[in-house]
């Protein structure tokens, strides 16, 4: 093998190294770029919000704002231009309860739909929405489900303040549940 094959080797392993056993801080000083996050953003993206919604982030949107990040972040790739269509969940419409866990009119509490769509969406691009965004697009899911206004700001003092109409009727999926798979306690013999 030859010197530079050897030497070109060792650079990239000097470089990969720390990036794959948990040393951003060693990559940011080996190439020179990003910065470390404040705890601010690790609190923002890393923090679980629960059904009280005491842990949503500064922020807020309405469903005409949701309307503009949907078409904008390409949402309807998955769920379509009207939200039913598309090889992703159907989110707006009647209770699919013993079908599915969406649309999102059946969730218990609007914070969770605040919280997945800023962890999971978009799909292919996960955590990249700002709150902004995702009080907006959680605005949408509600107004177009029925459950709010269009003008409707949300944010963290209203959106734990929204009733979601099966809050009462709500049975938690077993473990092992996929979506699209009919609850096993629910579906007639």
């Amino acid at each position: 093998m030859g010197r530079c094959t050897m030497a070109w080797r060792r650079s990239l392993l000097a470089v990969l190294l720390p990036v794959a056993f948990g040393a951003p801080a060693a990559a940011q000083e080996l190439f020179g770029a990003g910065r470390p996050a404040t705890p601010e953003e690790v609190r923002d993206v890393d923090t679980t919000v629960g059904p009280e919604g005491k842990e949503l982030p500064l922020g807020s949107g309405t469903a005409i704002e949701g309307a503009a990040a949907f078409a904008t972040r390409g949402c309807g790739r998955c769920h379509g231009p009207n939200l039913i269509e598309g090889p992703g969940p159907v989110l707006v419409g009647e209770n699919l309860e013993g079908v599915s866990y969406y649309p999102v009119s059946y969730w218990p509490y609007a914070p969770l739909i605040f919280d997945f769509v800023r962890r999971a969406m978009p799909y292919d691009r996960a955590g990249t929405l700002s709150a902004d965004e995702a009080y907006a697009l959680s605005a949408l899911l509600l107004y177009r489900n029925g459950i709010i206004e269009e003008e409707d700001v949300m944010d963290a003092d209203s959106l734990p303040r929204v009733v979601m109409p099966n809050r009462d009727r709500y049975t938690v999926p077993p473990a092992d549940w996929q979506p699209g798979r009919p609850r096993p306690w629910t579906t007639d013999p």
